[in-house]
């Protein structure tokens, strides 16, 4: 690419779906020549994709849209803060220009005003699998935007719309070139991964010259047949779901499975306005396992929620001793704006949020290191994520990238490349990680 190309510089905050967003702006710029800049003071320009779900989130894009403001001086702002109306102009007036999330094409608009390509596309210039800002040996792919559900504590359908599913042809075609590009782990993402393909009513697209329905069961079924690993998040546990369970396992579509069940209390959850009831969620969980004994199952919780008791939170302390989760991860309520929550009753005081965050951690904390103890002796193939001087830092089948585990293997082997399968004899556990040694 020459020399006077016009520079981009790309700041990405927020969840994998914003980092998809993120990864189709940067594509599209290679695709018409821009380079992309590592830096404020090299790029002519800055594009900022923002997060704006809860209140810290907000803060830490107006910081950024700041500090990028006073570093380059010319900014476009993209994202979820830029869909909650005009908060971006009042903070920031001088940013060039605001979108909402998923917008590929007016960031595009936004950036040949301010900054016009000097020639003509060219496409071959990209690779077929586009430009990812995941390491080379796994990406995310996102099948769905927006959501239909209208939980009280969340905004994502005015942030994004109600469920819009892509077709399934253009997944599986995506999934094809990353495989073929060496990527070895596919993170599928949505806001719901279950729904999808509702809003279409499961229309059918043509792949490899055959119909395939676009429908959560029939995604699963040829994505697991491409040889890598394929992990689900954000699944809600419909009925259909169970038609998966029997397809995983830990070489191809991973037993492995991301609901967001929020609470295990009948009032809470009606508060939410989720669906689930924790002895039908208990019911299902003993049933999947008994289909496939290798499930992990990971799920966050909300305390703290507005009018949450103690009967409340000891409810879903309950739940997590019966249903052993193998991953947890907990927020304390905070307000969103624009949520409807905002208007419920028994708002719980800080202190007591913080006191029940550590009591669910303390005992999700003992499960999950009882779990893992259980792997001690056992032999697991792993992704190797990177190599340290004196460690291999991997992953299990049961660990996804950035919010769960390890597995740490001391004295690294010879010839061993991150993006690697190995086997692991595990020799030692705690909380949250697995130790091990290479199989000779």
């Amino acid at each position: 690419m020459a020399e006077h190309s016009p520079k981009v510089g790309i700041v990405s905050l927020g969840c994998p779906k914003a980092l998809v967003d993120s990864e189709q702006i940067i594509t599209q710029l290679r695709a018409e020549g821009y380079t992309i800049s590592p830096s404020y003071d090299q790029a002519d320009l800055v594009v900022i994709n923002t997060c704006g779900f809860i209140e810290s989130a907000i803060e830490e894009s107006l910081e950024v849209i700041g500090e990028a403001l006073n570093e380059n001086g010319k900014v476009i702002v993209t994202g979820c803060l830029g869909a909650k109306g005009d908060i971006v102009k009042e903070n920031h007036p001088n940013v060039l220009a605001v979108t909402g999330p998923h917008a590929l094409q007016e960031v595009m608009q936004a950036v040949h005003t301010h900054l016009p390509p000097e020639h003509d596309p060219y496409t071959s210039l990209i690779p077929p699998q586009g430009i990812k800002l995941t390491p080379q040996h796994y990406a995310y792919i996102k099948i769905s935007e927006g959501c239909n559900h209208r939980c009280s504590f969340c905004i994502i359908p005015s942030l994004r719309g109600d469920l819009q599913s892509r077709q399934i042809d253009e997944v599986l075609k995506e999934a094809d070139n990353l495989v073929s590009a060496g990527v070895r782990e596919l993170l599928i993402i949505s806001q719901d991964t279950s729904a999808y393909g509702v809003d279409s009513k499961y229309r059918s697209g043509f792949y490899q010259g055959r119909p395939v329905k676009t429908r959560f069961y029939d995604l699963a079924k040829e994505l697991n047949k491409l040889g890598v690993w394929v992990r689900l998040h954000y699944v809600y546990p419909y009925p259909h779901v169970d038609e998966v369970i029997p397809l995983m396992s830990p070489n191809g579509l991973l037993p492995y499975l991301d609901i967001p069940f929020q609470h295990a209390s009948p009032g809470v959850l009606k508060a939410m306005r989720r669906p689930a009831h924790s002895e039908n969620t208990l019911a299902r969980i003993k049933q999947w396992r008994s289909i496939n004994p290798d499930l992990k199952i990971r799920s966050t919780f909300i305390v703290g929620f507005p009018g949450e008791t103690e009967q409340d939170f000891n409810q879903l302390l309950k739940f997590l001793e019966q249903a052993q989760l193998d991953r947890v991860g907990c927020f304390t309520y905070s307000p969103v704006e624009g949520a409807s929550a905002n208007q419920l009753s028994g708002q719980v005081p800080e202190d007591i949020k913080q006191q029940r965050f550590e009591r669910l951690m303390a005992l999700q904390s003992d499960i999950s290191a009882a779990k893992l103890k259980q792997a001690v002796g056992g032999e697991q193939t792993v992704l190797v994520d990177r190599i340290e001087d004196d460690k291999i830092i991997a992953r299990s089948y049961g660990d996804a990238p950035e919010i769960d585990g390890l597995v740490i293997i001391e004295k690294p082997a010879d010839g061993v490349k991150t993006g690697d399968f190995i086997d692991v004899r595990i020799t030692a556990s705690d909380e949250y990680d697995l130790y091990g040694e290479v199989c000779q």
